[in-house]
């Protein structure tokens, strides 16, 4: 099972010897075992005593909290989690150490970018139609690339090679799409069409999994490297991302390819477009699929990371297990 996604509002919570039991207006309507769970994601207003969250904790299950209509990412819940402050130390020295922070910058955009590519060479196979814009968005990305590994920007020259190429991107990205959709390229806060909800929905899910995963490792998850620090912001986790939204984007593409989702789906709210409630039960059991090897990805990432930070560093203990 790996993840539960509780999605009912008013839902009460309770804990039943070795399971997870939910009730609704006093009815019992499920039971989910605790063993084989690894994240419970929370969906709006439910009701649960100190006592659920305490067996979770003590199993090592991490808590995700999402907002109701919009689930949008409020925080996570960890139980145990790494205990080595040397890790976090070098994680501060290295963040305002400027040739360091530049140079993992630089990985995290050129990785994103390349990958950006890879999508648009695969796209360019199955939708041969809008051949003429992607090709001439890959050329361009490949000659940013070329031009970042060129003159080895730091962060701030580096955040504007980024946009410029994330104008390109999505320039094309939104050829792959029906025109039905109103797709014409990246909106938020709110999202303006169904694929804009669908991208910012997957971010914000992938986000609360980058963050879960940056806890158990041990850092800081309010310290990044190529995006600073900012009050309330997880810098760390949107660094991590960055590489991985590219995934992201395949994904919403094969959605919305292989018409799991249709515009009906979807409906206006206050200004913005969101995921129907009772398609977000059809969402839940796609995206664990796709999350489960990005999960995987992320771990190789923080771990790269982390080796990084510990260069030199003859203790033992400076590396996570």
């Amino acid at each position: 099972m790996g993840t539960a996604y509780i999605d009912k509002p008013g839902c009460e919570i309770r804990l039943d010897g070795d399971a997870l039991v939910f009730y609704q207006n006093g009815h019992r309507e499920g039971v989910v075992p605790i063993k084989p769970l690894k994240r419970v994601v929370i969906v709006g207003k439910c009701g649960l005593d100190t006592g659920v969250l305490h067996r979770l904790s003590n199993e090592g299950i991490q808590v995700i909290m999402l907002s109701g209509r919009t689930l949008r990412f409020r925080c996570v819940l960890q139980g145990r989690i790494h205990r080595n402050g040397l890790l976090r130390q070098k994680q501060y020295e290295k963040s305002v150490d400027r040739s360091f922070s530049s140079s993992l910058a630089r990985t995290i955009v050129l990785k994103k970018l390349k990958n950006q590519c890879c999508l648009l060479q695969q796209a360019l196979e199955i939708k041969p139609s809008a051949g003429l814009h992607l090709s001439e968005a890959k050329k361009r990305l490949l000659g940013i690339i070329k031009k970042i590994e060129l003159n080895q920007p730091e962060q701030a020259s580096l955040m504007g090679y980024e946009g410029t190429a994330s104008s390109i991107y999505f320039g094309a990205y939104s050829r792959l799409f029906h025109e039905g959709l109103g797709f014409k390229g990246r909106n938020r806060r709110p999202p303006r069409d169904p694929v804009n909800a669908m991208l910012s929905l997957c971010y914000t899910m992938l986000y609360a999994d980058i963050s879960t995963e940056i806890y158990i490792a041990g850092l800081d998850p309010t310290i990044g490297f190529y995006h600073g620090f900012e009050y309330g912001r997880d810098s760390l986790a949107c660094d991590i991302e960055e590489p991985f939204r590219p995934e992201v984007d395949r994904f919403v593409w094969e959605l919305f390819r292989k018409e799991h989702f249709r515009d009906r789906d979807f409906t206006e709210e206050k200004g913005g477009v969101y995921l129907k409630k009772k398609a977000r039960a059809r969402f839940y059991p796609l995206y664990e699929e796709f999350a489960r090897p990005m999960r995987k990805e992320i771990q190789k990432t923080l771990r790269e990371i982390i080796e990084r930070l510990m260069e030199n560093e003859t203790n033992p203990l400076s590396l996570p297990d």
